[in-house]
């Protein structure tokens, strides 16, 4: 190990090398400067080579020997250990500028706060402070947020992009529901509340997001809508902050009426399970998220049957009244969004996908209406 160290335009000198210039100065051996020091020939070569460092007697004996003070010679080990550690931050954020590369930071500009900038350095800076993280690369790792066994092994390079904003988007989620305040977790009023929320799909994005958030929040349940980040795979989650608090997250990627009301059934499904302990993710990518089969058909039936009562559904599909007349009549008779049974409708093959996009409606979501209301 050298006493002098330098990266990029970094450079430090080990105290040792100031007592390496003192030894030159005598004009005697190391051996003898060690005697002369009370200390072995052997602390003395490691604290000249950069390999051990000033201790306070070490510093207390130079000091004597010298002349100077103890705390020049604490002082320049202080010194040497921040330049060390600054060395260190360098390297590791040239490590994650082709990581950084990778994530659309405009994103976080505009739904985070966080400052416009071009420089790397910063944007690293930025996002290891808003994820609450002190590399990137920690996003990366299989134990971290979600549980997706081995991905250190996976050297795709698309994967590990997939990860790593899926996992951004997650905190992003958590860090939004940190200011929704929230009453303790109820889950009677959670299952009370599905009629009333089933009815509020006829209404607006406008009119039913402000309302949904202030009941589930007086649920303990802190609903939060995102836009879609690039290269995430991740479309909602689950995951509770403690045992009186749930975030429930959905992305706007596919929004519209019978997405969003079908997701936001089949993860509320997922809540009342009260899986403390475990994160659930809503995704298309199988190599993020795979649902147990029993688990999965469990949370399809409750959202199928609390959208559209089994008996109703049943009488309606098993005529021959299907015309989007019919369809819009039956969704208005049982209080849902025609995009709702359209849904349900493609799903068994009964109407074409023609059909169903006519009959379905896409939702403008922004996340200004996700920030009205938070108490």
């Amino acid at each position: 190990m050298s006493n002098t160290l330098k990266y990029n335009d970094i450079t430090t000198f080990h105290p040792g090398y100031y007592v390496a210039e003192i030894i030159d100065n005598m004009h005697i051996s190391q051996a003898e400067f060690a005697m002369r020091m009370g200390t072995t020939a052997k602390t003395l070569s490691q604290l000249i080579n950069g390999q051990a460092n000033i201790s306070n007697d070490l510093a207390k004996k130079i000091s004597l020997m010298t002349g100077t003070s103890i705390d020049l010679w604490l002082e320049l080990q202080s010194s040497y250990n921040k330049k060390l550690i600054e060395i260190e931050q360098a390297k590791d954020i040239d490590e994650q500028k082709d990581l950084v590369k990778e994530i659309d930071y405009k994103y976080f500009i505009e739904n985070a706060d966080l400052p416009a900038t071009k420089c790397a350095e910063e944007k690293i800076t930025n996002l290891c402070k808003y994820l609450k993280i002190s590399d990137l690369r920690i996003l990366n790792k299989s134990d971290f947020l979600l549980n997706l066994g081995n991905t250190s092994n996976n050297n795709d390079i698309l994967f590990i992009k997939n990860i790593i904003c899926s996992k951004m988007w997650i905190q992003t989620a958590i860090n939004k529901a940190d200011s929704i305040k929230t009453k303790p977790y109820d889950s009677r009023s959670v299952k009370a509340y599905l009629p009333k929320l089933r009815r509020l799909s006829v209404t607006s994005p406008k009119e039913f997001i402000p309302i949904i958030k202030k009941a589930f929040a007086s649920f303990g349940i802190a609903l939060v809508i995102l836009p879609h980040l690039k290269n995430s795979e991740i479309d909602g989650f689950v995951k509770w902050i403690d045992d009186d608090k749930v975030v429930l997250a959905m992305s706007n990627k596919h929004m519209d009426a019978n997405y969003f009301w079908y997701s936001l059934f089949y993860e509320i499904k997922y809540v009342l399970l009260q899986k403390v302990k475990t994160v659930f993710i809503k995704s298309d990518n199988k190599s993020i998220t795979e649902l147990d089969v029993k688990l999965a058909k469990q949370l399809d039936e409750f959202a199928k049957n609390n959208l559209i009562k089994p008996t109703d559904y049943k009488a309606f599909s098993s005529t021959q009244k299907n015309s989007d007349v019919d369809i819009i009549a039956f969704a208005d008779r049982i209080g849902v969004h025609p995009g709702i049974v359209a849904g349900r409708m493609k799903q068994d093959n009964l109407i074409t996908k023609e059909r169903y996009t006519k009959l379905n409606e896409n939702y403008m979501i922004v996340y200004e209406m996700m920030t009205n209301n938070n108490n």
